[in-house]
């Protein structure tokens, strides 16, 4: 690249965040605009460069939004859609997270990512990997890779009634509902959640929700 690529950091711990913005800055291959914890302040960051009454400034844009999955008020990935309905050019966003599980990289995937590294990974390793992302690749880490590849369908673990019962949890459906609608007791229901928790990787109902 002629000019240095610029970069968002959204990361909610703050020794993490602290970190990653002194490497990256102190690089100098990297123009950091800001690091936020949250969605609504990453929204304002990412908004500010087109703000129209600015417009005899030259127009900032954010080549990479590298973004955490877990907030401090939400989930990570839920920025995408709202990214999808703005004007301005939507970056490149890469998932830097501590989950190295399945469903969370599949989820990711499906929101259109380029991106998906594990926090087991150094600063200099992260960098590498962006680097690619930036070129036009789209780069999975190799621990979520082997995962994805041994698990083609995330639905393929589940038994039948795990998978009726995951159904009904993304449907809104609270445990007394699910067992009041598959006919067995609330106790089996949350026995078999538990069941999905363990084979997904996922360790809350929102998220469940969510896949």
């Amino acid at each position: 690249m002629d000019k240095l690529p610029n970069i968002i950091i959204v990361e909610d711990h703050p020794v993490m965040r602290g970190g990653l913005v002194s490497y990256f800055s102190g690089t100098r291959r990297w123009k950091v605009l800001g690091a936020t914890a949250n969605i609504e302040d990453t929204k304002i960051l990412l908004s500010s460069p087109y703000n129209k009454d600015q417009s005899s400034n030259p127009q900032i844009v954010v080549d990479l939004l590298l973004l955490d999955i877990q907030l401090e008020n939400g989930w990570g990935l839920d920025i995408i859609p709202w990214l999808k309905t703005q004007e301005f050019k939507m970056p490149v966003i890469a998932v830097y997270s501590a989950y190295d599980d399945y469903a969370h990289a599949t989820a990711a995937l499906s929101m259109g990512i380029q991106g998906y590294i594990c926090k087991r990974r150094s600063e200099r390793e992260l960098e590498n990997y962006l680097l690619k992302i930036l070129d036009g690749e789209t780069c999975i880490d190799e621990c979520i890779q082997a995962k994805l590849d041994t698990n083609a369908n995330l639905f393929s673990l589940l038994t039948k009634r795990e998978t009726d019962i995951l159904r009904l949890i993304k449907n809104n459906l609270s445990n007394s509902q699910i067992a009041s609608h598959l006919g067995i007791s609330q106790r089996t229901v949350e026995n078999i959640i538990c069941c999905v928790y363990d084979k997904t990787g996922i360790r809350s109902r929102l998220e469940l929700q969510r896949l």
